[in-house]
């Protein structure tokens, strides 16, 4: 590891108990900055109500810290939309944001346009998949960004459990080994192309703040590859020691299969390789397979290709700061 990052795990990356929420809020005051939180959501009515719902009373009603929650949906066929309404979120659809640019499918695109429909100074996303949820990750993420001006973007770090508590080495499922994607692709490209992002614990992970200032330079990878991309393009523009990570403890939410895992490999590699060469794909398409009346049947998607640029260069976003 470098030395570099040696330093910045002893200065940049601390525990939620080191900020208590009076502390925080103290530094709210004083700075007069708003706090925006986004969940990013397509299909996920059994979670959605409950993150809302915590969020909102912990830190809308017990404390103000937090000035407005909003869930993007990003086409969901479920009651997504009725459960996060019912639970005090305002619910924004995301075909309705910025219609004059034909919304694509993926969570980047969604976050991307929730810079739009929101107005704190930080925002911060998370997940609208999370079980068990507590405040903790809102508080640990946005803390550092009151207390310290120098920071500028901030990723929750967690265990991330595969399978149950309960779950022993015999039963074949090892907990506190989820992360697959992050361990087999994530990790390895920033360890050897971008080795100063090698002391983040958690870089794909979906709770993260940052600084509006930050995030309406960035461009946003419209798929998977979107957490990624953020942190190395963060990286080149405002340096490592602007960039920090909270422990928050444990994230438990829904896991996916093998095969999707697969293609959003595909796309944190795309990422990844765009930014390295700022080139073209020779062949943007992923084929996987699948055994369907015995045989195994070829599956072939298209990895995400697209990127967003940054939200600074769109008119309708400059026309609402000016007003």
């Amino acid at each position: 590891m470098l030395e570099e990052v040696e330093r910045w795990l002893s200065t940049r990356s601390w525990s939620v108990t080191d900020r208590p929420l009076h502390q925080i809020m103290a530094a709210k005051r004083a700075s007069g900055s708003s706090v925006s939180v986004v969940l990013p959501a397509l299909n996920e009515e059994e979670t959605v109500g409950e993150i809302v719902s915590v969020i909102r009373h912990d830190l809308v009603r017990q404390v103000p810290l937090v000035d407005e929650i909003v869930v993007v949906d990003s086409g969901s066929t479920d009651r997504t939309s009725q459960v996060a309404a019912a639970a005090g979120a305002r619910v924004v659809h995301r075909d309705t944001i910025l219609p004059r640019i034909p919304a694509v499918p993926g969570k980047g695109e969604v976050l991307w346009r929730s810079l739009l429909v929101t107005g704190g100074d930080i925002v911060c996303f998370v997940d609208a998949d999370l079980k068990e949820f507590s405040s903790d990750f809102v508080t640990g993420i946005v803390g550092p960004l009151l207390t310290d001006p120098d920071v500028d973007l901030v990723k929750a770090m967690y265990d991330r459990p595969l399978g149950t508590e309960s779950d022993s080495p015999a039963s074949g499922r090892t907990a506190g080994q989820g992360g697959r994607v992050t361990e087999l692709m994530a990790r390895p490209l920033l360890n050897m192309h971008w080795p100063q992002l090698a002391g983040f614990v958690q870089p794909l992970g979906g709770e993260y703040a940052a600084r509006r200032s930050l995030l309406e330079r960035l461009p946003f990878p419209v798929g998977y590859g979107v957490e990624l991309g953020m942190l190395v393009d963060a990286l080149h523009l405002v340096g490592l020691d602007a960039l920090a990570q909270v422990d928050v403890g444990v994230r438990k939410h829904r896991h996916q299969d093998g095969q999707a895992l697969g293609r959003m490999a595909a796309a944190i590699y795309r990422t990844a390789q765009l930014r390295l060469a700022r080139g073209h794909l020779v062949r943007p398409v992923l084929t996987q397979f699948e055994r369907v009346e015995g045989r195994f049947q070829p599956r072939t998607y298209s990895v995400d290709v697209e990127e967003r640029p940054p939200m600074a260069e769109i008119a309708e976003y400059m026309e609402r700061k000016v007003a």
